[in-house]
């Protein structure tokens, strides 16, 4: 098992930046930690994942420029760096994780979410 925290959300302008943080606890030995996010009335969407096998990161297209994932082993922590925000990033972000091998948006274990808002 795999518990996920998330940590960092807030209200931001657009044009901001926003951190967030998921820290990692249990079995933490993951290949895969990404993101997804949703905002009200949509789908759950990809945003973001890391992979340590692969030593490979993937991005939606919707934030492939503008947004930076990374990983500290160490702490069993993964980052979502989030710059120009736009109001349309506004959305609940989940940290997943996946202990096994498989594709990059495949994952097994959610946190809570963490709500990002951000005013035009």
């Amino acid at each position: 098992q795999v518990q996920l925290v998330e940590s960092g959300g807030g209200l931001v302008q657009a044009g901001g930046s926003l951190r967030l943080s998921c820290a990692a606890s249990g079995r933490v030995f993951t290949d895969r930690m990404g993101w997804f996010r949703q905002a009200p009335g949509k789908e759950r969407e990809f945003v973001a994942a890391s992979s340590r096998n692969a030593g490979s990161t993937y991005y939606s297209d919707s934030v492939k420029g503008r947004f930076a994932i990374s990983r500290d082993y160490a702490k069993n922590t993964v980052y979502l760096q989030m710059n120009n925000l736009k109001p349309e990033d506004t959305a609940v972000y989940y940290c997943a994780a996946a202990l096994s091998l498989g594709r990059p948006t495949d994952f097994d274990y959610w946190g809570q979410g963490t709500q990002v808002t951000v005013s035009s």
